[in-house]
C-alpha cells in the first residue's frame, strides 16, 4: 500500500533511478524476495548511481560537442596508418590528460586525424573528464565575434576550464594577428592545467611557418609541443581504400 506513495516522494526527491528498480523489483517480486532488505536497497541504490552517471555522460557529450560519433573500441589497427599498439593504448588510458601533457596528431588527409582525436575525447568523457571540440577556422571566427559583443574574456575562460581542449584541422592558413594572440592566450591559460589535442596535415616542424611572426611562435610552440606526445599518420587515404574496395553492383543500375 505504500508502494505508490513511496514512488511519488522519490520522484520528488529527484530519485528516478531508484523508482525504476523498485517498480522492477515489484514485477519480478519472486526473482527478488529471497533477497535481504541490505540487498535489495543496494539494487536501488546502484540504479540511481548508474543513471546519474549516465545523465552526467551525456551532458559531458553534449558540452564536448565532437564532430564524430568515434570510440576508441571502434579504432581498427589493422589498417596500415603506421600506429603503433602500445602507443595507442597509453593514449586511451588517459593518464596523461591527469598529467596536463598533449597529443599532435599528424598526417595527410584521410587518414582518421579527426576520427581519433574524437575517439580518444569520448574516452575522455566516459572518464569523467571535461572535453571540448573547436574546429580551428571556426574557434578563431567565435573569439572574433566574442571580442567585438563582450564575451571574449568569458569565452577563453571556458576553453581553459575544459580538461581536455581539441584542436582539429590546425595549420589551414597562416594565423592572422588576433589569431596568434588568442592561440598564446589560450595555451598560456591552459599550461600545466590542462591537456590538448592537435589535428594537422602539416608535420610539427612546419608549424613555426603556418603562425606566421618567429616570437610569438616560439612561444606558441613552446607551450604546445615539448610536452606532447607525436602520433605521426602515413598510408593511403581511407576514403579512397572506401571506394577502391567498394563491393561491385551487380544489379545493372547506373
Amino acid at each position: 500500500m505504500l508502494i505508490n506513495p513511496t514512488s511519488e516522494r522519490l520522484v520528488a526527491l529527484g530519485l528516478t533511478g531508484m523508482v525504476k528498480a523498485l517498480d522492477e523489483q515489484r514485477q519480478a517480486h519472486a526473482t527478488y524476495d529471497s533477497l535481504g532488505f541490505e540487498d535489495r536497497l543496494g539494487l536501488l541504490v546502484d540504479r540511481e548511481a548508474a543513471e546519474r552517471d549516465a545523465k552526467r555522460l551525456i551532458g559531458r557529450l553534449k558540452f564536448a560537442a565532437l564532430r564524430q560519433a568515434a570510440c576508441v573500441e571502434d579504432l581498427d589497427l589493422r589498417i596500415p596508418r603506421g600506429i603503433d599498439r602500445a602507443v595507442m593504448a597509453h593514449l586511451v588510458d588517459g593518464a596523461w590528460i591527469g598529467r596536463h601533457e598533449n597529443l599532435l596528431i599528424t598526417g595527410p588527409t584521410g587518414l582518421g586525424k579527426s576520427w581519433i582525436a574524437c575517439a580518444l575525447g569520448h574516452k575522455a568523457c566516459r572518464d569523467g573528464r571535461r572535453v571540448a571540440y573547436h574546429r580551428v577556422p571556426r574557434l578563431f571566427e567565435a573569439l572574433a565575434i566574442a571580442r567585438g559583443d563582450g564575451r571574449h574574456a568569458r569565452t577563453l575562460k571556458a576553453i581553459e576550464r575544459t580538461e581536455l581542449l581539441i584542436l582539429d584541422d590546425w595549420g589551414l592558413s597562416v594565423l592572422s594577428v588576433p589569431e596568434r594572440r588568442d592561440l598564446l592566450e589560450i595555451l598560456e591559460d591552459r599550461h600545466g592545467r590542462g591537456s590538448t589535442i592537435v589535428t594537422s596535415q602539416l608535420p610539427v616542424e612546419h608549424w613555426h611557418e603556418t603562425i606566421g611572426d618567429p616570437t610569438l611562435a616560439d612561444a606558441i610552440l613552446d607551450r604546445l609541443v615539448h610536452n606532447a606526445h607525436r602520433l605521426p599518420l602515413a598510408g593511403e587515404s581511407m576514403r579512397k581504400r572506401a571506394v577502391t574496395m567498394k563491393p561491385l553492383d551487380l544489379s545493372g543500375r547506373a
